[in-house]
């Protein structure tokens, strides 16, 4: 598959709060294992809550054929309330990460979420696995991001409880208000986009 023919891999969810109150928690690091669909990570290693293109936070992760390692993570993407996106470095213990190693430590893939508003109190929260700066060759060992598709609609179910616990609080109060307090409903519906998705390959 060509650059020009390859689409990143998007996964959308409607979650009902603004992006102000969506936007934190995807940009505290110490929340990213809270909100993992994969499985894969396990703590917060260095970093602080992202404030800027630039930034960097490192995350132990684990992975049944590396064992435990670390993902060095460089913050590409930074628009408030709207965008963030970081490209993964091979870490301490990742085979990418020593000396001679066959492939870079940082390969270019991207991992970002984008925030579009969906009237006054509700967000659809996309996330984009991009590896079209990725060699052709280690794509298709991921098959194009097609193999994050099942965790990336887990992460954003994850996210919208995560989102519902921080809202708790002020909905305990409006409820208690009388007849006149809001509901916070949300919509389920998860929207998976893929342009071109080669057969997914069995494990």
């Amino acid at each position: 598959m060509t650059d020009d023919e390859y689409e990143p891999i998007r996964v959308s969810r409607r979650i009902g709060a603004p992006a102000r109150v969506i936007f934190p928690i995807l940009a505290d690091p110490g929340r990213h294992r809270e909100l993992d669909g994969s499985g894969m990570l396990r703590e917060v290693v260095s970093g602080t809550t992202i404030c800027g293109v630039g930034d960097v936070f490192v995350m132990k992760m684990y992975f049944d054929e590396l064992g435990d390692y670390q993902m060095i993570n460089h913050v590409v993407e930074y628009e408030p309330d709207h965008r963030i996106g970081w490209e993964p470095e091979a870490g301490r213990g990742h085979p990418n990460a020593e000396p001679g190693a066959e492939r870079p430590a940082r390969w270019g893939q991207r991992w970002s979420f984008v925030l579009t508003p969906d009237g006054p109190d509700a967000t659809v929260v996309t996330e984009i696995f991009d590896c079209s700066r990725v060699p052709e060759n280690q794509r298709v060992d991921i098959d194009y991001g097609n193999i994050w598709i099942e965790s990336m609609a887990e992460t954003l179910e994850r996210l919208e409880r995560a989102v519902r616990a921080a809202r708790e609080p002020t909905r305990s109060v409006l409820s208690s208000s009388g007849p006149e307090s809001r509901s916070w409903g949300t919509d389920q519906r998860v929207k998976f986009t893929a342009k071109i998705r080669p057969p997914v390959f069995a494990a």
